[in-house]
């Protein structure tokens, strides 16, 4: 079976995550990719194939090595989430195939159209064929992309056991995209001792910095009184909370990049007497976050002030949600090297990129699984304009492959 011929089977597959079900997994219909897939496993010959009550899915590719070698060579995890985002339809996704995008608009139906006017790295895909949805659902390549490139690495081990390495494990997960896909891996049944997540975007990036992130929820207590007659009265919540937003410093996602931290409002619910805002807060650098973590506590003490002596009260609460895994990562640098040598083995110039947002493999490396990301070939992910670069997506089978074979021998 073809890379390609996997990611069709299974982007047609609904398995959008929930942010409201308070299960795992939070919908049941991950378990219709992960029952195929463990069908797929035992039918390749891989070992150890299973599916747990909370939908993850756990297989094993024996080493072949001799002994000698395999004591120096690290057990190997690749790990794929199976959910896709809540922010976009998942159900009915009619994927086609564009060959040889010439670089012009690209019709996708329902009235919606992937131009590259609008999305200029489209012309990084010209000669390429592409995946796209037909403008009514998301395609789902985050990150079926990812688990169709490593079930085709396995496929790939398992029928040519004449080429060399050492163990592999096989790790795919639910509800990835709505924080929980990595809390409930059992890395000792997992096996690995570091691991990569299949997960990022563009052919040739690695990812092995993120952002340290908190939530923060504003709760105003305004004080309402009739506004005919609410003169020196009538505190208005939902005012307080203009204010509020306007003593943050004006770093937000629409104005940052790269490496720049930023505060994000996410929402905002009230009326004269009650508001509650939620708050993201970003930071790659540790001092910085907790920083901005300081100055979102500072709005309120600066309003709780100028409000004393009134019934008016703001209050906040801060939780950290996760952490920059570059510490994790730095004693196990070797990690990034393989990852660049395996690209390089492919014809790709590798380049690493800070991700302004969380992975599963950030919190698996604070788990104690070292746990970089690395590329599929997807694009515009979370959404109709979502789309997918087939030979970037067969090239990282072979980065894959490459990463597999080079492991061999490297440390201990």
């Amino acid at each position: 079976m073809d890379v390609l011929d996997r990611i069709m089977n299974y982007v047609k597959v609904d398995t959008q995550s929930s942010e409201s079900s308070g299960t795992t997994p939070s919908t049941m219909k991950q378990f219709d990719l992960g029952r195929m897939l463990v069908e797929e496993l035992k039918n390749l010959g891989a070992e150890r194939v299973k599916i747990t009550e909370q939908c993850y899915v756990y297989a094993r590719i024996p080493s072949n090595l001799d002994p000698e070698m395999n004591a120096v060579t690290p057990r190997l995890g690749f790990i794929a989430h199976m959910d896709t985002s809540p922010s976009a339809s998942g159900a009915n996704v009619n994927p086609r195939v564009v060959k040889n995008y010439d670089g012009g608009d690209i019709t996708l139906g329902h009235g919606v159209v992937l131009s590259p006017k609008t999305f200029p790295h489209l012309l990084d895909a010209r000669g390429a064929d592409l995946l796209v949805t037909d403008g009514s659902t998301l395609l789902g390549a985050d990150d079926k992309a990812g688990v169709a490139e490593i079930m085709q690495m396995a496929e790939y081990f398992l029928t040519h056991p004449e080429v060399k390495h050492g163990e592999l494990e096989i790790g795919f997960t639910p509800d990835e995209e709505i924080g929980s896909g990595a809390e409930l891996l059992d890395l000792a049944d997992f096996g690995a001792e570091v691991a990569y997540t299949v997960d990022g975007g563009t052919l040739g990036e690695i990812e092995y910095e993120n952002f340290n992130a908190a939530s923060g929820t504003v709760h105003i207590h305004g004080v309402n009184v009739h506004p005919g007659s609410a003169k020196d009265k009538m505190i208005n919540a939902s005012l307080v909370a203009m204010e509020f937003d306007r003593l943050l410093p004006p770093c937000r996602p629409s104005n940052t990049e790269g490496y720049e931290g930023f505060f994000h409002l996410c929402s905002i619910e009230g009326d004269e007497t009650d508001c509650v805002m939620k708050y993201i807060i970003r930071d790659h650098d540790r001092e910085k976050f907790e920083a901005k973590k300081q100055q979102f506590q500072a709005a309120a003490d600066q309003l709780n002030e100028k409000y004393a002596g009134t019934d008016a009260e703001v209050q906040v609460m801060v939780k950290d949600s996760y952490y920059n895994m570059k510490e994790k990562i730095l004693p196990h640098m070797y990690l990034i090297d393989q990852a660049k040598e395996a690209f390089a083995k492919a014809g790709v110039e590798a380049r690493t990129v800070p991700i302004r947002g969380g992975t599963d493999g950030a919190r698996l490396s604070f788990r104690g699984l070292p746990c970089p990301n690395l590329s599929t070939g997807g694009e515009n992910y979370h959404g109709i304009y979502e789309y997918l670069n087939i030979n970037s997506m067969r090239t990282m089978v072979d980065v894959l492959k490459n990463l597999t074979t080079g492991m061999v021998g490297v440390r201990k």
